[in-house]
């Protein structure tokens, strides 16, 4: 006759030394719901369809935390027509709110803004520009060499200043748009989109932070570009339109040079919305 093994209670196996954590369902669902939120973040305006696509989830399983998150102010419901679908329903599609912005944004921003009122008390406005000015010096620094790699084609140069504002946390997408007949080629732009901004509070109060970084673009691809949404301003994506149908202006040889002269005026005409 054999021998019953027993089990060692949780007591005993405590006792023989720690047990490997295992992983509680609240926490993997706490996991999943962060990949869900980071591709709304990264892919928006996106549909439950398409984040299903990307994540490998069931549709039920994305509508849950699509439905958790959107109950917690963290993302909202964006109506968005379907291209070529005439008169027909908007699709829902999901976006960041503000609030899910925020939850994304540097714990020293209120810090940073209460910084920047008091230097604004003390020194007026030209102090904060010339500081939003020093600040966006050295990110066009950084990518000049990036952006002038990409060749004069103004669609390449946004494509590549994208690739870098990526990288630094941007989460930035390039979207080319093709006039097409009877619109001459010249109207063909590309639509530049931040999906995140990590000053956006602070951009909020000091719009000179968001009028430094669009002339910054301007002069990195070549050519006048406008700003036709902020996060800031309670855009879903920072929006930046660059018109590819006219040839880049001439760049200045010297890019730290020019960096460091930025409180000359540009000539780029922006509209915030």
């Amino acid at each position: 006759m054999s021998t019953p093994v027993s089990m060692p209670s949780k007591r005993h196996a405590a006792a023989d030394g720690p047990l490997a954590p295992v992983p509680s369902l609240p926490d993997a669902e706490d996991r999943t719901r962060d990949r869900v939120l980071a591709a709304v973040l990264e892919n928006g305006p996106v549909s439950a369809a398409e984040l299903g696509d990307l994540l490998g989830f069931t549709p039920a399983a994305v509508r849950r935390h699509l439905d958790h998150l959107e109950r917690n102010g963290v993302i909202e419901v964006k109506r968005v027509a379907k291209a070529g679908a005439g008169a027909g329903r908007p699709a829902r599609r999901y976006v960041l709110s503000s609030q899910g912005q925020s939850k994304l944004g540097d714990d020293y921003l209120n810090i940073a803004t209460s910084a920047l009122r008091r230097l604004q008390d003390i020194a007026g406005e030209d102090a904060v520009r010339d500081y939003a000015e020093e600040r966006f010096a050295e990110m066009e620094r950084r990518y000049a060499p990036e952006v002038a790699a990409a060749g004069e084609d103004i669609g390449a140069r946004a494509v590549a200043l994208s690739k870098a504002l990526s990288r630094d946390g941007y989460v930035a997408s390039a979207h080319s748009i093709e006039a097409k007949a009877p619109l001459p080629a010249e109207f063909s732009s590309v639509q530049l989109c931040q999906g995140h901004c990590p000053i956006q509070q602070l951009a909020a109060e000091f719009p000179v932070f968001c009028d430094t970084e669009t002339k910054v673009f301007s002069r990195l691809v070549g050519v006048d570009v406008r700003r036709l949404s902020t996060l800031a301003q309670g855009g879903h994506v920072c929006t930046t339109h660059i018109p590819t149908g006219r040839p880049a202006a001439t760049m200045l040889p010297d890019i730290a040079e020019q960096s460091g002269n930025l409180s000359k005026e540009s000539n780029n005409q922006q509209e915030r919305p």
